[in-house]
């Protein structure tokens, strides 16, 4: 299930235009991208599949058999679940930086992504910041752990001279046991140097 693409509206009981009585019912909303999951909604008489974005699901109670997915507005959405959807929080967004060879020194490409990471930071006024230090496969395993910390020390202090508070990220390195793309021992992989950094 693409649980990105589900707002969470079940158990809510209303009164919908065309009911004769107070029902609980679920929606399907698509993803920024258009994107539907599935969700099987069930009670002790029978279920049913909602598997496409703008329909809804209704339900008398437990001793009902739930509804035949029926198209629901985009005007009806908004106007029944308004408050739901203005606290829904911003999904995670996830930022991959990049390294030159053995280094802790970003590539030109990834310098670029700086602006785009404080601007997630500021978007959520995030203070739950990951920064996640990598390396590929050549050298010593002992050698690309101390590499792969140096290299999300290197993140976390760029976003301290860009006043991102220490109390809201923190720092982790695997070394190079979490690769992006699996190499033998010593393959050079420039995707494998990385600091991944997720903001929250």
């Amino acid at each position: 299930m693409n649980w990105k693409s589900l707002i969470v509206l079940a158990a809510i009981m209303l009164l919908f235009a065309g009911c004769s009585a107070k029902e609980n019912f679920v929606v399907l909303s698509p993803a920024d991208d258009g994107s539907v999951g599935a969700l099987k909604v069930a009670t002790d008489k029978g279920s049913g599949v909602l598997d496409e974005g703008g329909k809804a699901i209704f339900i008398g109670g437990h001793n009902s058999a739930p509804s035949t997915p029926a198209p629901i507005s985009q005007e009806d959405t908004q106007r029944v679940f308004q408050e739901a959807l203005q606290v829904q929080p911003l999904m995670p967004e996830s930022f991959i930086l990049y390294f030159q060879f053995n280094s802790n020194e970003l590539t030109d490409a990834s310098k670029n992504l700086i602006g785009n990471i404080l601007e997630a930071i500021k978007k959520r006024q995030s203070r739950d910041i990951s920064v996640i230090g990598h390396t590929d496969r050549t050298g010593s395993a002992e050698h690309n752990r101390t590499l792969s910390f140096e290299r999300a020390q290197r993140v976390y202090d760029i976003l301290r001279t860009e006043n991102v508070s220490p109390e809201d990220m923190t720092i982790s390195y695997h070394g190079e046991g979490n690769p992006l793309i699996p190499t033998a021992n010593n393959v050079a992989e420039p995707r494998n140097r990385r600091v991944e950094v997720m903001v929250r």
